[in-house]
């Protein structure tokens, strides 16, 4: 087997049972700590590339295509760097969610296969690590960690976390070919979200479908603020039977899930003030395997999946904040605090 597929292997078995160990901790604890001794293992030049005030506007410059970054990269850290890296990524992660950024990065091995890369631009260790103010579990900070299909922005005020951008992405979202063949690393944002299309009789189905072409990419892309144009369309949860509302909830909670045990139940707390205030929109055809959209849009959040690239074997899908993206709102009361 591939050394680099190893190393990450073997990354994301510790990422994981760091999940497991402490997913039962205080969040804004476990984060400072965890960052904190990230950044004391970096040398000076890389705490320089690393840190950043929380003011600075990169902390607002997220994306989720193959480019370069501010931060220190995977690829730059030594093995007691990295191993301290992937403690900050599991931090603010579940055990499912460790599981799926991690295979997240492990695809830009197969994509380097696929495309004759030669390993510059798909590279497993090609994702950054970036500090936002100084850690501690009281005071207001925030850290990234974001490559190609992967940005996980999480904030901290007095103790009070947020996470949001979250983005998983995959390509291959299947992959088809190689000893590697079958697996799907975002199966349950796809098929979750066909079986609540499946249920729905033929009325509903019409008013859920916004547009019989899918979107070539969600919405509202890598913009700052979480908007869509007009009021929330598609089928409103008040509109669904129970079956069907219950199978919209268990959609919204593989997306919430993502997220260490307090900060999914905080995204799903938002899912319950909903109620029958949420909208669930496809665009596309029903047919497995041809370019598909969906979102679901509530008071508070927002949550966007788009299949169409590469024949339909490409999956971006994100969670945001309609005005908590980047704790935002988190940060407003913060000010208005320090300013009393």
């Amino acid at each position: 087997m591939d050394s680099a597929i190893v190393r990450l292997l073997a990354a994301s078995a510790g990422a994981v049972l760091l999940c497991w160990a402490h997913r039962r901790s205080e969040p804004a604890q476990l984060m400072a700590d965890a960052a904190g001794r990230f950044l004391a293992a970096l040398t000076p030049e890389q705490q320089t590339r690393a840190a950043f005030r929380l003011e600075d506007e990169e902390r607002l410059n997220w994306h989720y295509i193959p480019r370069e970054r501010k931060g220190v990269p995977l690829r730059d850290m030594t093995s007691t760097q990295r191993h301290l890296a992937h403690a900050l990524l599991a931090a603010g992660l579940s055990q499912p969610g460790c599981l799926k950024a991690n295979t997240i990065m492990s695809l830009e091995e197969v994509l380097k296969l696929l495309e004759n890369d030669s390993g510059e631009r798909r590279d497993p260790d090609k994702y950054y690590f970036s500090i936002f103010g100084q850690p501690s579990e009281n005071e207001t900070w925030g850290y990234r960690i974001e490559g190609h299909h992967l940005s996980l922005n999480f904030t901290l005020s007095g103790g009070k976390v947020t996470g949001s951008p979250s983005f998983f992405g995959a390509n291959p979202a299947s992959i088809r070919h190689g000893a590697r063949k079958g697996l799907r690393t975002l199966a349950g944002e796809e098929d979750l979200a066909r079986e609540l299309l499946g249920a729905l009789n033929t009325e509903q189905k019409a008013t859920a479908t916004v547009d019989k072409k899918a979107y070539p990419d969600i919405l509202t892309t890598n913009s700052r603020r979480a908007a869509l144009q007009g009021q929330p369309s598609g089928l409103a949860a008040a509109r669904m039977t129970s079956r069907q509302r219950d199978l919209l909830h268990t959609l919204l909670a593989e997306y919430a899930n993502n997220l260490s045990a307090q900060l999914a139940e905080a995204r799903l707390e938002q899912v319950r003030q909903a109620g029958g205030n949420l909208h669930f929109a496809w665009a596309g055809p029903e047919a497995r395997g041809a370019p598909h959209y969906y979102r679901i849009q509530g008071p508070t959040f927002l949550v966007e999946y788009d299949n169409t690239q590469d024949n339909a074997n490409h999956i971006h899908s994100v969670w945001r904040d309609l005005e908590g993206d980047f704790g935002l709102d988190v940060l407003k009361i913060h000010y208005r605090s320090g300013h009393r």
